[in-house]
């Protein structure tokens, strides 16, 4: 059974942090590429950060220089630390993992957690 679990999700200022967490099961987690994607209201989800075997990440002009992803291999746990947050990064917030290649195509991720709702307030 494969499962990825967010949590740390919840509220914050704007200019706060949070730090989401990613649990996997049933999978080990770094064999494979790790997708960060978030979905605001109203809009499409975007790719915000992708990280891949060699645990190079590229993330979208949106969130670069602001978040940043880890992984623990020994937990099989990865982490979006988000610093600087903004109003306009309110959404819910998913993990997503099975390719082998980082793509920003989500239709390659066949493994998706739950999603976890981020708020920043003004």
């Amino acid at each position: 059974q494969v499962r990825l679990v967010e949590s740390g999700g919840g509220s914050v200022q704007a200019g706060g942090s949070l730090r989401l967490s990613c649990a996997a099961s049933g999978i080990v987690y770094s064999r494979y590429c790790v997708g960060w994607f978030r979905q605001a209201p109203g809009k499409e989800r975007e790719g915000i950060v992708l990280t891949s075997i060699a645990e190079n990440s590229i993330y979208s002009d949106s969130v670069k220089g602001r978040f940043t992803f880890s992984r623990d291999s020994d937990k099989n746990t990865g982490y979006l630390q988000m610093d600087s947050m903004k109003p306009e990064d309110t959404a819910i917030y998913y993990c997503a993992t099975g390719t082998i290649e980082c793509s920003w195509s989500q239709s390659l991720y066949p493994i998706w957690g739950q999603g976890t709702q981020v708020t920043v307030s003004s």
